[in-house]
């Protein structure tokens, strides 16, 4: 990979619904072939994408109860990776085993730890908003780009494109480039929130002019959890620029959540998986529809650009970026990342930290 990846993160490798009984998924992450199967006790499995014999790909296998056969010469394999029968063959080599994945499901995405097996910890897992989550009516969707996944991951920590990018789309104001939010450092990723007083609501959210409030994480390895809404002019300057407290939450208009998950395929490749939605009371399967054609058109929008940036890059020698204001979050995301790859790698020196203009 061009840019470093942690390792020991959770990487969403698809949905849930898409991984059928008996037919194995082929997916990439982080450059590596994983195929996924569920066995006939429900429970999902992942290992390595490549047969031990002649290196067929394993997704093009068959499901037999908790294990899965390799279709070209009949290799028989456990949900661990290790094979226990070779078709003519009784004895099996003790070496005859691909890799195994720890890999939960969880959210209604199928979640893979990209470290160690033995270190994948589940309470890693992203608080993310699942599709049967009662509490909201949510769509889903997901979009490949031909870009390396950091790309993505940089973009979703500066919201000042909404402004430019997502003008015909979400319809946003130049307030959203023209103000800076609050950037919260978390343990694994990092916080974004503001008020954006007075804005014009956006699309499919009501009509007329409130006081906006915006909030969300981005946490490892590249995980958008964000809740929005609409409050009456003033609360904004009533809250002080802080968060809106519990007994305000009622008169929020406009509530919508959104799960996303950006996911590395190969160095230039990426996958970007999304859901959102209005709370429950709020709005119904209609504005979800809606609200999902917005999405699709929005994130094609940046897809667009990401991709002819991806283009840029590698097209010039030696690239350097000019940092503003607006990419702290951006920097801070990066040096957790970095350091995580550090320690993982066993040098845990400090990592310098780049700074943005103030």
């Amino acid at each position: 990979m061009s840019y470093t990846y942690a390792r020991n993160c959770w990487y969403v490798a698809g949905w849930t619904h898409d991984l059928k009984s008996d037919r194995p998924l082929a997916v990439s992450i982080l450059g590596e072939p994983i195929v996924l199967y569920r066995t006939a006790s429900g429970r999902v499995a992942a290992l390595e994408d490549r047969c031990v014999h002649r290196l067929a790909p394993l997704s093009l296998g068959r499901c037999e109860g908790e294990r899965l056969r390799c279709m070209n010469h009949g290799l028989l394999y456990e949900a661990d990776g290790r094979v226990v029968e070779i078709p003519g063959q009784e004895r099996i080599p003790p070496h005859a085993c691909v890799r195994g994945y720890a890999v939960v499901e969880r959210h209604g995405w199928v979640w893979v730890w990209m470290g160690e097996a033995v270190q994948a910890d589940p309470a890693l897992i992203p608080a993310a908003v699942g599709l049967d989550d009662p509490g909201w009516v949510l769509g889903h969707g997901q979009l490949d780009y031909a870009a390396e996944a950091r790309l993505i991951c940089d973009n979703l920590c500066d919201f000042s494109h909404l402004s430019y990018v997502h003008a015909n789309s979400f319809g946003a104001s130049e307030n959203w480039a023209r103000t800076r939010p609050q950037v919260i450092a978390l343990e694994r990723g990092v916080r974004f929130q503001r008020w954006l007083p007075g804005e014009q609501r956006m699309r499919l959210r009501g009509q007329g002019v409130g006081d906006v409030w915006s909030s969300y994480d981005f946490v490892l390895p590249g995980i958008l959890l964000m809740s929005s809404g609409a409050y009456p002019e003033g609360t904004a300057a009533a809250c002080g620029g802080n968060a809106p407290p519990p007994e305000l939450k009622e008169q929020a208009t406009g509530v919508t959540f959104t799960s996303q998950a950006v996911t590395p395929l190969t160095d230039r490749t990426s996958r970007y998986f999304f859901s959102w939605g209005p709370r429950r009371g709020q709005g119904d399967e209609t504005l979800r529809d809606a609200l999902m054609q917005v999405a699709f058109q929005a994130f094609g929008e940046d897809r667009t650009i990401i991709e002819a940036q991806q283009r840029v890059i590698d097209a010039t020698p030696e690239p350097q970026i000019l940092p503003t204001s607006a990419d702290r979050g951006v920097t801070m995301f990066n040096n957790i990342v970095r350091k995580l790859a550090r320690l993982e790698a066993g040098a845990a020196s400090p990592v310098s930290e780049s700074r943005a203009m103030s």
